[in-house]
């Protein structure tokens, strides 16, 4: 053993022989060799065991386990598409793994390979309206060729707002720990947030009223007729509620002949530009407010409004009506197929 080309590892278990033939203890020889207590152990069981050639051979170890089998991975997609577990919707690794035998991080590795997420689950809702292609065919048709001497305007109202209050004082984020704030809150009121969206520039005009019937809708449209300049006609872009069909409506535009109603298909409010600006505030804004009142709540609208349109950001619109339609068209067939 005292040959310099004697592997490392048989010196130092050799070492352990002798160590133990001299009396040391089994601590002794941790400090000495820099080795564990279990190793120390280990290797004195081998040469009790196996002698010298016991020192020489490092123990077999168990192979890899074999590879599912191409049934096993069938069963498991198929399971995954067309069944469900008792007394659940949909499956989870474990409970699909303790179905078929075998374990949950295989589960894992045949959903990653089949791209397959039954945890996840989208909504969708295909709109019914008669009109669907020609409104889907006007309203892409101003957002990609938009007429001259005319503003293109998304209007809409984002109601019920509620004045929220936390119950108790939040945290601040810090590092390694996120900021915190109760799950409870109370209510003070509620706002509506009539909001009209430049198409071309971004800009958004937007004014708080406590209730949306066609009154307050009038008193916005009336807004939009003062501030936006008189030589210019005004399409407007807005969903099917009510309140902006209403007869007083109606008389009112009738008066007004600049302006040029623009409907969007039921259930297809997407086709609104102004609906990601509400994305935008909410998230940004709203959601994780705390407000004492309800004017409070209306004051940081304001203010969030007024800081939006130091530098607005047009959304801009790339799908084509044809591509909409095709698209709509497969999910309506996909739908159809299932029934």
């Amino acid at each position: 053993m005292a040959d310099r080309n004697t592997p490392q590892k048989l010196v130092w278990r050799a070492r352990i022989v002798l160590m133990s033939a001299t009396g040391s203890g089994t601590m002794a020889m941790v400090r000495a060799l820099g080795k564990s207590k279990r190793t120390v152990g280990r290797w004195q069981e081998r040469y009790v065991e196996r002698g010298i050639e016991g020192l020489r051979r490092d123990a077999s170890r168990p192979g890899r386990k074999p590879p599912l089998s191409a049934a096993i991975i069938r069963r498991v997609v198929e399971m995954t598409l067309h069944e469900t577990p008792p007394g659940a919707t949909h499956w989870s690794v474990r409970s699909l793994a303790r179905a078929v035998g075998i374990s949950h991080t295989s589960i894992q590795r045949i959903w990653k390979a089949h791209d397959l997420k039954p945890h996840l689950v989208k909504t969708f809702k295909l709109s019914n309206d008669k009109r669907f292609v020609d409104k889907v065919t006007d309203i892409v048709g101003l957002y990609l060729d938009p007429p001259e001497r005319a503003l293109v305007l998304a209007v809409d109202e984002k109601s019920q707002i509620q004045a929220l209050d936390r119950t108790q004082p939040g945290l601040a984020i810090k590092k390694g720990r996120a900021g915190t704030m109760t799950h409870d809150y109370k209510r003070h009121g509620t706002t509506t947030l009539f909001a009209a969206l430049n198409v071309a520039t971004g800009e958004v005009m937007g004014q708080c009223m406590k209730r949306h019937r066609h009154q307050e809708w009038l008193r916005f449209l009336r807004a939009i007729d003062r501030a936006m300049p008189k030589a210019l006609d005004l399409h407007l872009i807005a969903d099917n509620y009510a309140t902006h069909k209403h007869p007083k409506v109606k008389a009112w535009l009738a008066k007004h002949r600049r302006y040029h109603m623009h409907f969007t298909p039921t259930s297809a409010s997407w086709l609104n530009q102004v609906e990601r600006f509400f994305g935008l505030i909410t998230a940004d804004r709203i959601r994780r407010g705390a407000f004492t009142s309800v004017h409070d709540l209306e004051t940081a609208i304001q203010n969030y409004l007024a800081h939006y349109n130091t530098s607005p950001k047009p959304f801009v619109w790339t799908a084509q009506a044809t591509a909409i339609l095709e698209k709509v068209a497969r999910g309506r067939q996909a739908l159809e197929s299932q029934h």
